[in-house]
């Protein structure tokens, strides 16, 4: 039985047609700094929330409180993710990727623009926190289909063998927008905290115009995938994907939820709640967070590219169920590193996690997803799968986290044993799912699915 959901004829078209070198660096390109910009904008929103929002936005309550709202503020853009991925994938897998990476574009960097142009609580009450919320919220709408889009469109547009390498370059962009984001936020702290709470922050959030603008030019000159010129050539683009994804490609949408849940409820731990974790709990210099963010960041980025490369020569199911694994033995080390407050201890910790969690398991991801779907809900699929788990993973982690400092009397136990089991869902998914490396992206059938016999109708 072919599990591979092609036949030789397939094989052959698909391995007849050459990519092309100048589409795929631009579509490199693109993927890379419009992913940039998604994680530089999530960076410094998330480093404000563990920082200074509590300050500047929730005044009126206790520090523990006021975390817990800046982080609850922040989980509403993950919350938004899955309806953005609902809204802009019906537009992907009709009118073609370019254009919503476009769109998506936009309207995160405008909604960080915007949160660094917001009056504080001190100057209109309750408005101010309203504003701040809604702010997020159009950011993760922004955001929903945006590292999905990009890899869908690499992963169709580079040839077989090098799917994994170049697919990866998405997370080598999600680490430069960490590192990015560390950069700015190491440089406002050293205005001193009363310039840093008047006005230096806001030059974090304006900063994103560049990045915007930077990855705007890039992404007008984007070719659409030849695998998406093709769907519309013959006119078998669905008029609802997500509709289609429901009906007939919940298994791999299933897969690639549960795959991420756990990689994503970790990435974020380490991300935003072990920033405010340090300082609030361990004693440790706000100045600090950043810079061990950006040696993080710049090591993720590197793991990214290599990870991605290994799984093109050992395939995407081992070399991702190896980092899970790794993954759910990380938490209760990590947590004891953090707690002895040594520097170098806890930058050593940083790099593993992110590594593993933040950036490595991730750059597997971005070929492995888009190779589990046929061709018809390709982007659909890969964009409601992400972002329903980044808001179950990532979204409600930092708040899950804190609120179990909070109910244990600052135990990091049951932060690590929740962080443990998140990845142990995330390894069992990677288990079931099939090998997709090398499967032709030109067939409607999803990876695993029986191709049905010469004459017989494709579901």
């Amino acid at each position: 039985m072919d599990t591979s959901g092609t036949t030789p004829e397939n094989r052959v078209r698909a391995d007849d047609r050459p990519a092309d070198p100048r589409a795929t660096r631009k579509a490199a390109w693109a993927g890379l700094v419009g992913t940039t910009l998604e994680q530089y904008d999530f960076v410094i929103y998330g480093t404000a929330s563990a920082l200074v929002f509590s300050t500047l936005f929730f005044p009126n309550i206790s520090p523990a409180a006021g975390i817990l709202a800046s982080f609850s503020a922040y989980a509403v853009g993950f919350l938004a993710r899955p309806l953005g991925g609902l809204f802009f994938s019906r537009y992907g897998d009709r009118f073609g990727r370019k254009w919503i990476l476009v769109v998506t574009l936009l309207l995160m960097g405008g909604s960080t623009l915007l949160i660094g142009l917001l009056p504080t609580y001190e100057s209109i009450g309750v408005l101010a926190p309203v504003l701040l919320v809604l702010c997020r919220f159009l950011q993760g709408f922004g955001a929903g289909a945006e590292q999905a889009g990009a890899a869908t469109l690499l992963t169709e547009t580079v040839g077989r063998g090098r799917r994994g390498r170049y697919a990866s370059l998405v997370m080598v962009g999600a680490a430069l927008g960490t590192a990015l984001g560390a950069v700015v936020w190491v440089a406002v702290q050293q205005l001193g905290e009363e310039a840093l709470l008047a006005w230096g922050w806001r030059l974090v959030f304006v900063s994103s115009l560049v990045v915007t603008v930077v990855a705007m030019v890039i992404r007008r000159k984007l070719d659409e995938s030849p695998v998406f010129t093709e769907l519309k050539e013959t006119h078998v683009a669905p008029r609802r994907p997500a509709g289609e994804v429901f009906r007939h490609g919940r298994r791999p949408m299933l897969l690639v939820l549960f795959m991420n849940v756990g990689a994503s409820a970790q990435s974020y731990t380490f991300q935003v709640f072990v920033a405010s974790y340090l300082v609030s709990t361990i004693g440790v210099d706000a100045s600090f967070v950043p810079q061990v963010l950006l040696v993080g960041a710049i090591c993720g980025g590197i793991a990214a590219f290599g990870f991605g490369a290994l799984s093109d020569r050992f395939g995407r199911r081992p070399v991702y169920s190896t980092i899970l694994a790794a993954m759910v033995l990380l938490p209760g080390p990590a947590f004891i590193a953090f707690g002895t407050g040594n520097h170098a201890a806890i930058v050593v910790t940083m790099i593993v996690s992110f590594v593993l969690a933040v950036n490595g398991a991730v750059g597997v991801q971005m070929s492995w997803f888009p190779e589990l779907f046929g061709n018809r809900y390709r982007y659909a699929g890969v964009t409601l799968g992400r972002e329903f788990s980044s808001a179950l993973g990532g979204g409600v982690a930092p708040l899950i986290c804190a609120a179990l400092i909070g109910a244990f009397a600052g135990s990091w136990i049951p932060v690590a044993v929740y962080m443990s089991g998140m990845a142990v869902i995330s390894l069992v998914a990677a288990r079931m799912a099939p090998e997709t490396v090398d499967r032709d992206l030109t067939v409607p059938q999803d990876a695993g699915a029986v191709v049905p016999a010469e004459g017989a109708p494709v579901r």
